[in-house]
């Protein structure tokens, strides 16, 4: 199987699955502007590469000039794990910059309750610190529609609030610095779909910390949510794009409280009696 034809497969083979939403994310919410300068912030697994791989086809050929810049930490592979996402980098033709940390040293050692939360939030400030080194003002992240749709569901049940994932963020650490995520519309699904039709392996968790917390807690909190939407879709099928459309939809006049920019607020600041009305 040729290098050519895993690019088409993208574009051609899963247009409609892949290529459609990753540009209708582009263009919606603005993602990419001329003279930008993108860090593609790769994991190894299914979700960064094929990020990582359509960022390089969209390069070629955009009418809006950006720079690509294919970055991978190293926070403590195995030799195996580390060995199998330069080969599939190869494989993919992704020019990697690839620096070393001892993330996974340092979790292991804290003994958190929530080591994947503290690893993703250390790994991003690496990750910008490094893409700023590199003369990026972005970084590009691989999460998906459905990490958002169950981040949404996830904070509501275990978080006891309404919070979503937005599309695009400024850093509050790193000014300058933004993060997008150019697969926000992107299903799951139709990432597997691809990477099964073109017989690739990526690395799934490469964290024993992370194995080892979720054994101990009979699956993680975001699977048991991930089965949930599975179950309710048996009989309600749109369930996934009505959680989706639902956070594009906020109707804050019938919220009794919400939060902005870290200030919390009341229905009663702007509610007036009868008379008053």
């Amino acid at each position: 199987m040729t290098m050519e034809f895993k690019e088409q497969s993208i574009t051609r083979d899963f247009r409609k699955e892949l290529w459609t939403p990753f540009l209708t994310a582009i263009r919606e919410y603005k993602l990419i502007s001329s003279g930008d300068h993108i860090a593609v912030c790769i994991s190894g697994g299914k979700d960064s590469m094929l990020l990582a791989k359509m960022m390089q086809i969209l390069q070629r050929h955009s009418d809006t000039a950006f720079q690509l810049s294919f970055l991978a930490m190293d926070p403590g592979y195995s030799p195996q794990n580390r060995e199998r996402l330069l080969e599939n980098a190869k494989l993919l033709q992704i020019p990697l910059v690839m620096f070393q940390t001892d993330i996974f040293s340092g979790i292991s050692q804290e003994g958190l309750r929530s080591p994947c939360y503290t690893c993703a939030k250390m790994r991003r400030g690496h990750l910008y610190k490094h893409a700023q080194t590199l003369g990026c003002n972005k970084i590009a992240l691989g999460h998906h529609f459905d990490d958002v749709i169950e981040t949404t569901v996830l904070a509501m049940f275990y978080g006891s609030q309404l919070q979503g994932m937005i599309p695009k963020l400024h850093s509050t650490n790193f000014p300058g610095m933004e993060l997008i995520r150019p697969l926000y519309c992107v299903r799951e699904q139709d990432i597997i779909a691809w990477r099964d039709a073109n017989h690739l392996s990526f690395l799934d968790c490469a964290c024993a910390v992370a194995r080892k917390n979720q054994e101990s807690q009979d699956g993680s909190k975001r699977q048991e949510i991930k089965q949930l939407i599975q179950n309710i879709h048996k009989t309600h099928p749109a369930v996934e794009k009505c959680i989706f459309r639902s956070i594009h939809n906020v109707h804050l006049d019938t919220f009794p409280g919400y939060r902005t920019r870290g200030t919390d607020h009341s229905f009663l600041e702007n509610y007036r009696p009868p008379s008053e009305t």
